[in-house]
């Protein structure tokens, strides 16, 4: 039998704090691994320019949050930050959530919750940045940036920053069961309130 050993580091809090260290224990096991694409979700766009910082060599491609994602025809992710991400040779994927498109205006219309918000709560229990890492791996793979056969690293965060890292064999959100988490580099610790 064999057996593969690697290790996951649990931040005692959640959040933007941990943003940089979460960055580097990243790069250094796609550096291990040989992996060459980072996805890294950002709102505002401060975690996905420190990431075109920390994960040179790597293709970057920063996820920002939907435009409409705050109110109507707002985008969150600033001009300034947009151009300094692109100008570090980053691209900049904006597009409808995987888990919070046309259910969440049944939701918010309706006031019942449709499968894709579903989903997203099911991910949240093991903590907010593993539901974003799965959502921008889905999200990331409709866009044709990332192939179906070839693992990335997704980091993402919990309100803002990053405090999840993990491993993904990516899929495409019509196939979302095939969606693979390989490794857990970092997260929140479960404990934590």
């Amino acid at each position: 039998m064999s057996e593969i050993s690697t290790s996951c580091v649990y931040f005692s809090q959640p959040g933007p704090a941990n943003t940089a260290r979460t960055l580097e224990l990243a790069y250094a096991r796609t550096e291990e691994l040989g992996i060459l694409k980072a996805l890294v979700a950002t709102s505002g766009g401060a975690t996905g320019l420190q990431a075109t910082q920390i994960l040179q060599g790597l293709e970057v491609i920063v996820v920002s949050h939907s435009t409409g994602f705050a109110g109507p025809d707002t985008q969150d992710l600033t001009g300034e930050n947009r151009a300094a991400i692109e100008a570090a040779g980053a691209k900049i994927l904006t597009c409808q959530h995987a888990f919070g498109g046309v259910g969440r205006a049944v939701r918010k219309k309706m006031g019942t919750y449709q499968v894709d918000e579903i989903m997203a709560f099911t991910l949240r229990t093991f903590c907010q940045g593993i539901k974003v890492a799965a959502e921008i791996t889905l999200m990331a793979a409709d866009a044709g940036l990332v192939r179906t056969d070839e693992p990335v690293i997704a980091v993402a965060g919990t309100g803002s920053g990053a405090d999840t890292a993990a491993i993904l064999k990516p899929a495409n959100a019509q196939t979302f069961f095939d969606l693979r988490f390989l490794e857990i580099i970092c997260m929140p610790s479960p404990g934590h309130p």
